[in-house]
């Protein structure tokens, strides 16, 4: 991994505000903890933002719920802490519901936020109170509407919270999927577990040695496997995992979880479509057998023939189905999360990130929607055949 260039991908952000969410992915040969930033950042913020943070209003046509599972795989001793024995989860699942009732959902809680913040030394900037309060449209306890949906497992960048997926996991679930996003434990910045437990990053040093990205991304692959064991098996786990379509499986995220979708697939013939957001491969492809893959990236990373660093343009040749390399100008490493989209309302800009919070959540929704839409419900999606007017920043460099 060059530090110097993932240290560019998070400056403005991580300085200012809301990130803490701008925390490393794992990019290169090696995963890297959070530095906290150090020096003067290339960001200006107006006035703080006297409106609540607010997520973006999803598309799809069914309210949201949310319920959130915590998962234990006693089969497996945890990578990071041995002494705490089984590997353990944290699991948001959004569900496509039915309209009236139900409860609003924290963010995230204000114990994980002040750790966010804190890392970041932003806490006079931002409360963990304000943060935690950022305003979400899925709603516990929800009836769950009528039919079997698919299911997409989402996983998060490294030492990023399952959090940073939410406005994509509303959206993907009020379009008609079950959407699981997951927190691995050990490997978030703080992530909240039962028992008043706060599991810190254990991961973000022993990852800092070489080799190591494809050991996280191997984990990973386990973990999301054992989560759609869990989500529909036998004995499930999840009150409502009759909503499932058990034969209509897909998994995507964001940096290192982008690749551990593909090294899910590799190994799991359930999920038959994957999606990686700007995350380096550690994984070869092989194995997937013609299943259907997305990649979707910034343009000043991910431009085909800048080098093979990110391992793009050799696991492009590797996948043997259905494939789509899109690039999106103007965007950065956490376009395709939550991040931008708080960070705008903060009045943050970046301006090695010229694409607005607003873009870039229409962007992420557009295209991650219509790729799993196509793959796993077969609705026709014009949108992922060539440049489309409503998008000109997405570029299809190779299809």
């Amino acid at each position: 991994m060059n530090p110097a260039r993932n240290t560019a991908r998070r400056s403005a952000l991580a300085a200012a505000l809301v990130l803490a969410l701008a925390v490393p992915a794992v990019s290169g040969a090696t995963a890297h903890a959070a530095p906290r930033p150090t020096g003067s950042a290339p960001v200006t913020a107006d006035e703080p933002a006297s409106a609540p943070l607010r997520l973006p209003r999803p598309t799809g046509p069914y309210a949201v719920g949310r319920d959130t599972v915590h998962l234990v795989d006693k089969n497996r001793r945890d990578p990071w802490v041995p002494s705490a024995d089984a590997r353990e989860l944290m699991v948001s699942v959004y569900y496509p519901g039915r309209h009236g009732g139900g409860r609003p959902t924290a963010y995230t809680s204000e114990e994980e936020a002040r750790l966010l913040l804190e890392w970041w030394g932003v806490q006079g900037q931002l409360s963990p109170a304000a943060y935690s309060a950022t305003r979400t449209h899925a709603r516990s306890g929800a009836r769950p509407a009528p039919g079997r949906f698919p299911l997409v497992v989402l996983s998060p960048g490294f030492s990023a919270p399952r959090s940073t997926l939410t406005h994509l996991a509303e959206d993907l679930a009020a379009r008609g999927f079950v959407v699981a996003t997951v927190d691995h434990a050990y490997e978030s910045l703080g992530t909240a577990f039962p028992g008043g437990r706060i599991l810190t990053c254990e991961a973000c040093g022993p990852a800092e040695k070489p080799g190591m990205g494809k050991v996280v991304t191997e984990g990973r692959a386990k973990d999301l496997s054992f989560v759609i064991d869990r989500l529909t098996g036998r004995d499930p786990a999840w009150r409502h995992s009759r909503m499932i379509d058990p034969r209509r499986i897909g998994a995507g995220g964001h940096s290192i979880g982008g690749a551990a979708a593909l090294a899910t697939m590799t190994r799991d013939d359930r999920v038959r479509a994957g999606m990686n957001m700007d995350g380096h491969f550690h994984t070869d492809p092989g194995g997937i057998d013609g299943r259907p893959f997305l990649m979707l990236g910034t343009e000043a990373e991910h431009t085909p023939g800048r080098g093979d660093g990110e391992n793009w343009d050799s696991t492009w040749q590797g996948l043997d189905g259905w494939k789509r390399w899109l690039t999106v100008k103007g965007a950065g490493h956490f376009t395709f999360t939550d991040v931008p989209v708080l960070a705008e309302q903060a009045g943050i800009v970046d301006p090695d990130v010229p694409l607005s919070g607003e873009r870039s959540q229409r962007i992420t929704r557009a295209y991650a929607g219509a790729f799993f839409e196509k793959w796993l419900r077969g609705a026709p999606r014009p949108l992922l055949d060539g440049p489309a007017p409503q998008h000109p920043e997405v570029a299809f460099p190779k299809r």
